[in-house]
């Protein structure tokens, strides 16, 4: 069975690369709809996979370390990236360029590992995060599943690689758990152990 849970954040990007002159070069914003798709083959004690409420606890504070910031890519111009922490309060550097389908890698690894560090309360038995959908816009999203977020060819993310600004880390109700999320591991797909 396969469960869904969608939030919902404003972001600002730059997509150097991209085809779109005014997606490479300007900085432009998004109202995002994030859906995290969560399967199992059992229901817990309340007859569910996952209460969607314990979803809006910590999930979503890692959806909303998005909202209302400027999300960086830590290969851009060394200045531009710079200048951008100076001037903005809440900011997130990633390994990988802000894409639609970057991000929904990015959440896809955080998510997974939020899920690995979480003990279950209530019977819930082999829940597993089955793929990640970030829309863009009205039209278009980027759908990531397990390959994919783990996927080299795609860009190597690793959580640690992952920076909150100060302001963003302020935000998280459990701080510990963030920075056990962001410590050093190696980076391998745990759906391959």
């Amino acid at each position: 069975m396969i469960i869904r849970k969608e939030f919902k954040f404003e972001n600002a990007h730059i997509v150097r690369g991209c085809s779109s002159v005014k997606c490479r070069s300007s900085l432009h914003g998004h109202s995002y709809r994030v859906e995290l798709l969560f399967e199992s083959n059992f229901l817990d004690n309340g007859q569910m996979v996952y209460d969607f409420g314990l979803m809006k606890q910590n999930m979503k504070d890692l959806v909303d370390s998005f909202d209302h910031a400027v999300t960086l890519w830590s290969g851009d111009d060394k200045s531009y990236v710079e200048d951008m922490k100076r001037h903005s309060d809440r900011w997130v550097e990633l390994p990988v360029s802000p894409s639609a389908e970057q991000f929904s890698r990015v959440i896809f690894v955080m998510i997974d590992k939020l899920i690995q560090l979480t003990s279950t309360q209530n019977g819930e038995k082999e829940v597993k995060l089955n793929s990640v959908i970030v829309h863009e816009t009205a039209t278009g999203y980027a759908q990531c599943f397990n390959e994919d977020a783990y996927s080299i060819a795609m860009g190597k993310i690793e959580l640690e690689d992952i920076i909150f600004s100060e302001e963003v880390k302020r935000d998280f109700n459990d701080v510990e758990l963030l920075e056990k999320m962001i410590a050093k591991v190696p980076f391998i797909n745990p759906k391959a152990v």
